[in-house]
């Protein structure tokens, strides 16, 4: 086995162990509260039916987390991380005025 190989081996396998550490460990990350400062200035809604469109034009029925391009879950996690709220949760029902359409 030359270097090159082995250091793509030995990266890939610590890559992986760092992504199955750093997910275990999100999910013991705190939920974000409606109320936090981040989360009123974008208008985080923990179940996105219940945003004030008056306020927030933006919002469209259908549009929540967990299809959000910054939504670091699975579209079927209940939770999972924002890109918009560091190291904390969002609900995937959930919904904020950065919402981006998954692609």
């Amino acid at each position: 086995m030359n270097a090159t190989r082995r250091t793509f081996l030995i990266s890939s396998v610590g890559m992986a162990s760092a992504l199955a550490v750093s997910r275990t460990a999100f999910a013991d990350a705190p939920k974000v509260s409606e109320t936090d400062p981040t989360a009123s200035a974008l208008g985080y809604k923990a179940d996105g039916t219940t945003v004030d469109k008056a306020k927030f034009p933006r919002y469209a029925a259908g549009e929540a987390c967990g299809n959000c391009s910054l939504f670091q879950g699975k579209p079927t996690d209940a939770f999972g991380g924002c890109l918009m709220f560091s190291g904390k949760q969002v609900s995937s029902k959930g919904w904020c005025n950065a919402y981006n359409k998954k692609a």
